[in-house]
């Protein structure tokens, strides 16, 4: 069931779906769920996702041949022979706009962006999502925004499997009742008599989007599903970090932890959890302390990890959130994964890339609006591997060398001159000078996604206890 709403003396309307599966219905698989807004090719043709990144578009006849040539999947293409000719040579891919659902509070389009008739006011089409609570996968999971269409995604989707796979498809099982309510966002229209000034446009915009975050839970959906401000509750606490071998033993306060609730599961359970709702806050940069406002009534286990160091914590009795109550937590103590002292480590357990290698695109396959920041996000840096290191595998030595210059940032394979794909070795050199007489050494490997592979660990080559899967 979809619904629109508008209020009186807005500039929008609001959208909200109820998905519903009864007790009596047979299984069923949610891959994806979303509401799509395709915009007038003739008048949109600027689109604003953050603050850096918007950009003047090509048409959605310039993605067709003979103006452009498919590349490695369907979603990218070379463009060749587009109508405007600033867009020639460069790649238009729609994955290169996504966005953590952190960041994904407002994108869209402005009509009216140079070109056609030159008195036309410019106008802003806005998707605002208010709230993350009805998105899949946790704050860092990356879903789609606006693209070449003009296209719009709300909330990027409702519910989306893109850059996980199957383990984000919510699966309904025969005879169990299911219901969540998607949204609602905002659907924000703006304008501005100052021609070209779309940057007006967009702060405007952004500044919607706050507003509308300052008053959820809406009040105005009649919907009994929705739940209103009274029907939710709060939990506080403070989370800790103990561990021996950075701190002394000593508890030190989890800075800029993030911090949430979600459906009952297991240590990291919530970067796949699509059926329920998730609240997320950051802890405090100097007290580890966190408040989660305006939760919906449930059973909820709490979820945390912390930038720079490793591993997920989970609180193990469930939280239960109960309507017009504050749920006081206190002290809450996250020890580690440790099996002793930290030998070495490249990188850091951040859950982000960034401090590794990334390679400068082909020149052939360049988008210019990634040149200068954001480079992980142009076309084709998989290749670059082969191109930069055509006589082998890079050999990284610890205490030598540096992973922002010699760690690449994906681990990918090899194209053989008869176009097979071949696997490829990290070699890791290192020294241990005191080695602990039957002692065990344990290795910790964190994957930020992983997709058609297997990994296969050895240690010494052949003169070590063998491989490890």
């Amino acid at each position: 069931m979809i619904r629109l709403v508008m209020l009186r003396g807005g500039s929008g309307f609001y959208c909200y779906a109820i998905f519903e599966h009864a007790g009596g219905w047979p299984a069923i698989d949610v891959s994806e769920a979303r509401l799509v807004f395709k915009l007038d090719p003739t008048t949109f043709n600027y689109m604003a996702v953050s603050d850096g990144i918007q950009r003047y578009m090509p048409g959605a006849a310039d993605r067709d041949a003979p103006r452009a040539v498919p590349l490695a999947y369907k979603e990218a293409v070379l463009l060749v022979h587009p109508s405007e000719p600033q867009f020639a040579g460069e790649v238009d891919d729609k994955y290169q706009y996504s966005m953590d659902n952190k960041d994904n509070r407002v994108h869209g389009w402005i009509a009216g962006a140079g070109g056609g008739d030159g008195d036309r006011v410019p106008v802003g089409f806005w998707v605002v999502t208010p709230s993350n609570e009805i998105k899949s996968g946790g704050p860092l999971k990356r879903e789609l925004t606006s693209h070449i269409g003009p296209t719009s995604l709300t909330v990027s989707m409702f519910m989306g499997t893109h850059y996980i796979g199957s383990d984000m498809v919510a699966r309904i099982e025969a005879g169990e009742h299911w219901k969540k309510v998607m949204g609602p966002v905002f659907i924000y229209l703006n304008s501005n008599p100052e021609r070209g000034d779309f940057q007006a446009l967009w702060e405007d915009a952004k500044a919607q989007a706050e507003a509308e975050a300052s008053k959820w839970p809406y009040s105005f959906p009649e919907s009994p599903d929705f739940h209103k401000a009274g029907e939710r509750g709060s939990v506080t606490g403070r989370l800790l970090v103990r561990d021996k071998y950075t701190s002394g033993g000593e508890d030190v306060p989890a800075r800029l932890a993030y911090v949430g609730l979600a459906a009952p599961g297991q240590p990291g359970s919530w970067a796949t959890e699509s059926k329920g709702y998730q609240f997320w806050t950051r802890a405090s940069a100097t007290s580890g302390s966190f408040a989660m406002d305006n939760v919906r009534a449930g059973e909820y286990n709490l979820y945390a990890w912390v930038p720079g160091v490793l591993g997920d914590y989970m609180r193990t009795a469930p939280v239960t959130v109960v309507p017009g109550v504050a749920i006081a937590l206190g002290d809450l103590v996250f020890e580690p994964p440790r099996s002793g002292p930290t030998l070495w480590e490249i990188g850091v357990p951040d859950r982000s890339a960034a401090e590794f290698f990334v390679p400068d695109p082909n020149p052939r396959y360049l988008s210019k609006l990634f040149v200068a920041r954001d480079k992980y996000r142009q076309y084709g840096l998989w290749e670059r591997y082969d191109e930069l290191y055509p006589a082998g595998d890079p050999v990284f030595t610890i205490g030598v060398s540096n992973p922002f210059k010699d760690w690449f940032f994906a681990h990918v394979t090899r194209k053989t001159g008869n176009g097979e794909n071949v696997p490829t070795t990290r070699r890791i050199r290192f020294d241990v000078p005191r080695v602990a007489a039957g002692g065990t050494y344990t290795l910790r490997i964190a994957l930020a996604a992983a997709h058609m592979c297997k990994l296969k660990v050895q240690v010494n080559g052949a003169t070590g206890r063998g491989p490890a899967g």
